[in-house]
């Protein structure tokens, strides 16, 4: 349990990062990366780190505007 509350803390924190980059894609990407980074340190495949970083990359926009641009 405490493992993925780590992950999702971590998801969340890098997804702030990928709110630099102008585009959904940009963001989708430096998502996915650091999603991936995070899951591998935290144990995982890094498959669902990726899929969660890429998507909140993307969503953050739409969600946040006021944080992502």
């Amino acid at each position: 349990m405490a493992k993925n509350a780590i992950r999702l803390v971590a998801l969340l924190g890098f997804a702030t990062l990928a709110a630099c980059e102008s585009s959904d894609l940009p963001r989708a990407g430096l998502g996915a990366g650091a999603g991936y980074l995070v899951d591998r340190a935290a144990g995982g495949d890094g498959t669902t780190g990726a899929a969660l970083g890429a998507v909140g990359g993307t969503v953050c926009d739409d969600v946040t505007p006021r944080y992502c641009n």
